[in-house]
């Protein structure tokens, strides 16, 4: 089959490789489109150690099940893979599962390939009016929609319904889909970068600004860097939740003496639980996160150029999906 490998910083190549061959209780899925996550970049850039060369990269996949008595179905695919007997997995809290895997990181191979395989569990049926490019965003779609009611959880129910997202990429914009689909109603989002911003505004139908001001009770850090992490305990208001889902660095900026006087949570969130990713699922099957017509599409042949246009900050859309098969 034809994949595209990252073989060293800044180096992916499309080629080919072997077929991935089933473990019992998986299907084989064609890869019909998968998302480039942020996680996807840091590999790239040779920033996470859990992702080492030569490796195929990709978890925002949706694809169609080849062979077995479930031939054809069209499935989105969550890509953590857990034990299913551990105290978090009881407790259904799967996303924090010790023994946790998650396919774009050894010893499992990611979906910027033609094919993948992936448990029964795994997988959610994406109805046949619903594009498979729609369905793909399942995965970063669940990674905010855990974020958002985690942190509507955590608020004080007389707070008001009031959210700053920090970061206008797939998962600032997920997240502003996901706390209005909770009934949030005010939410901005505090993007730097111009071309992004005015894609925001233009064809996303969202709130964005260049710079945060003034005080919320919900903050959304979907970058996680120091300064915004900076900005998060600047603009939170007393009693206010930050919920931290950005994985950009792990060190600086939080402003601890002012959480604790003001009495802040901060919710550190990993991607979803199993029950976050079907219910995100069934809400972009109904509509409830919008048209996400916001996909930039392109061949995972240009895999390489799609890769390179991100590292120069010149795609205004908020997510390239690749397709395997153009």
């Amino acid at each position: 089959m034809k994949a595209l490998v990252y073989q060293g910083v800044e180096t992916v190549e499309y080629g080919d490789v072997l077929d991935p061959t089933p473990r019992d209780g998986e299907h084989l899925i064609k890869v019909e489109a998968v998302g480039i996550c942020g996680s996807d970049m840091h590999a790239y850039l040779g920033h996470d150690a859990r992702r080492p060369a030569p490796l195929i990269l990709g978890h925002e996949a949706a694809g169609t099940i080849v062979g077995g008595v479930q031939d054809g179905r069209r499935v989105t695919v969550n890509p953590l893979v857990n034990c299913g007997t551990c105290p978090a997995c009881l407790a259904k809290r799967e996303n924090i599962c010790p023994n946790r895997q998650i396919i774009s990181m050894p010893p499992r191979e990611g979906a910027f390939a033609q094919f993948i395989s992936m448990p029964d569990a795994n997988l959610v049926t994406v109805p046949d009016d619903v594009p498979l490019t729609k369905a793909a965003l399942a995965e970063p779609l669940a990674v905010s929609w855990h974020a958002a009611r985690l942190a509507l959880e955590a608020l004080h129910p007389a707070a008001e319904r009031k959210a700053l997202v920090l970061g206008g990429g797939a998962i600032g914009l997920a997240a502003a889909l996901a706390l209005k689909a909770m009934d949030v109603s005010d939410i901005t989002i505090v993007e730097p970068n111009a071309n992004r911003r005015q894609f925001l505004v233009d064809t996303c139908g969202q709130n964005a600004v260049a710079k945060g001001e003034g005080m919320y009770p919900i903050i959304v850090d979907a970058v996680g860097y120091a300064a915004t992490r900076a900005v998060s305990t600047e603009l939170a208001e007393p009693g206010g939740v930050i919920a931290h889902v950005g994985l950009g660095d792990g060190e600086g900026g939080l402003d601890v003496r002012r959480m604790t006087l003001q009495e802040i949570t901060f919710i550190g969130t990993y991607t979803y639980t199993m029950q976050d990713f079907r219910d995100t699922a069934q809400a972009i099957f109904d509509g409830r996160l919008g048209p996400l017509d916001w996909i930039d599409t392109r061949a995972l042949s240009d895999g390489s150029a799609a890769f390179k246009a991100l590292r120069a900050g010149a795609v205004a859309a908020p997510k390239i999906v690749l397709d395997p098969w153009a």
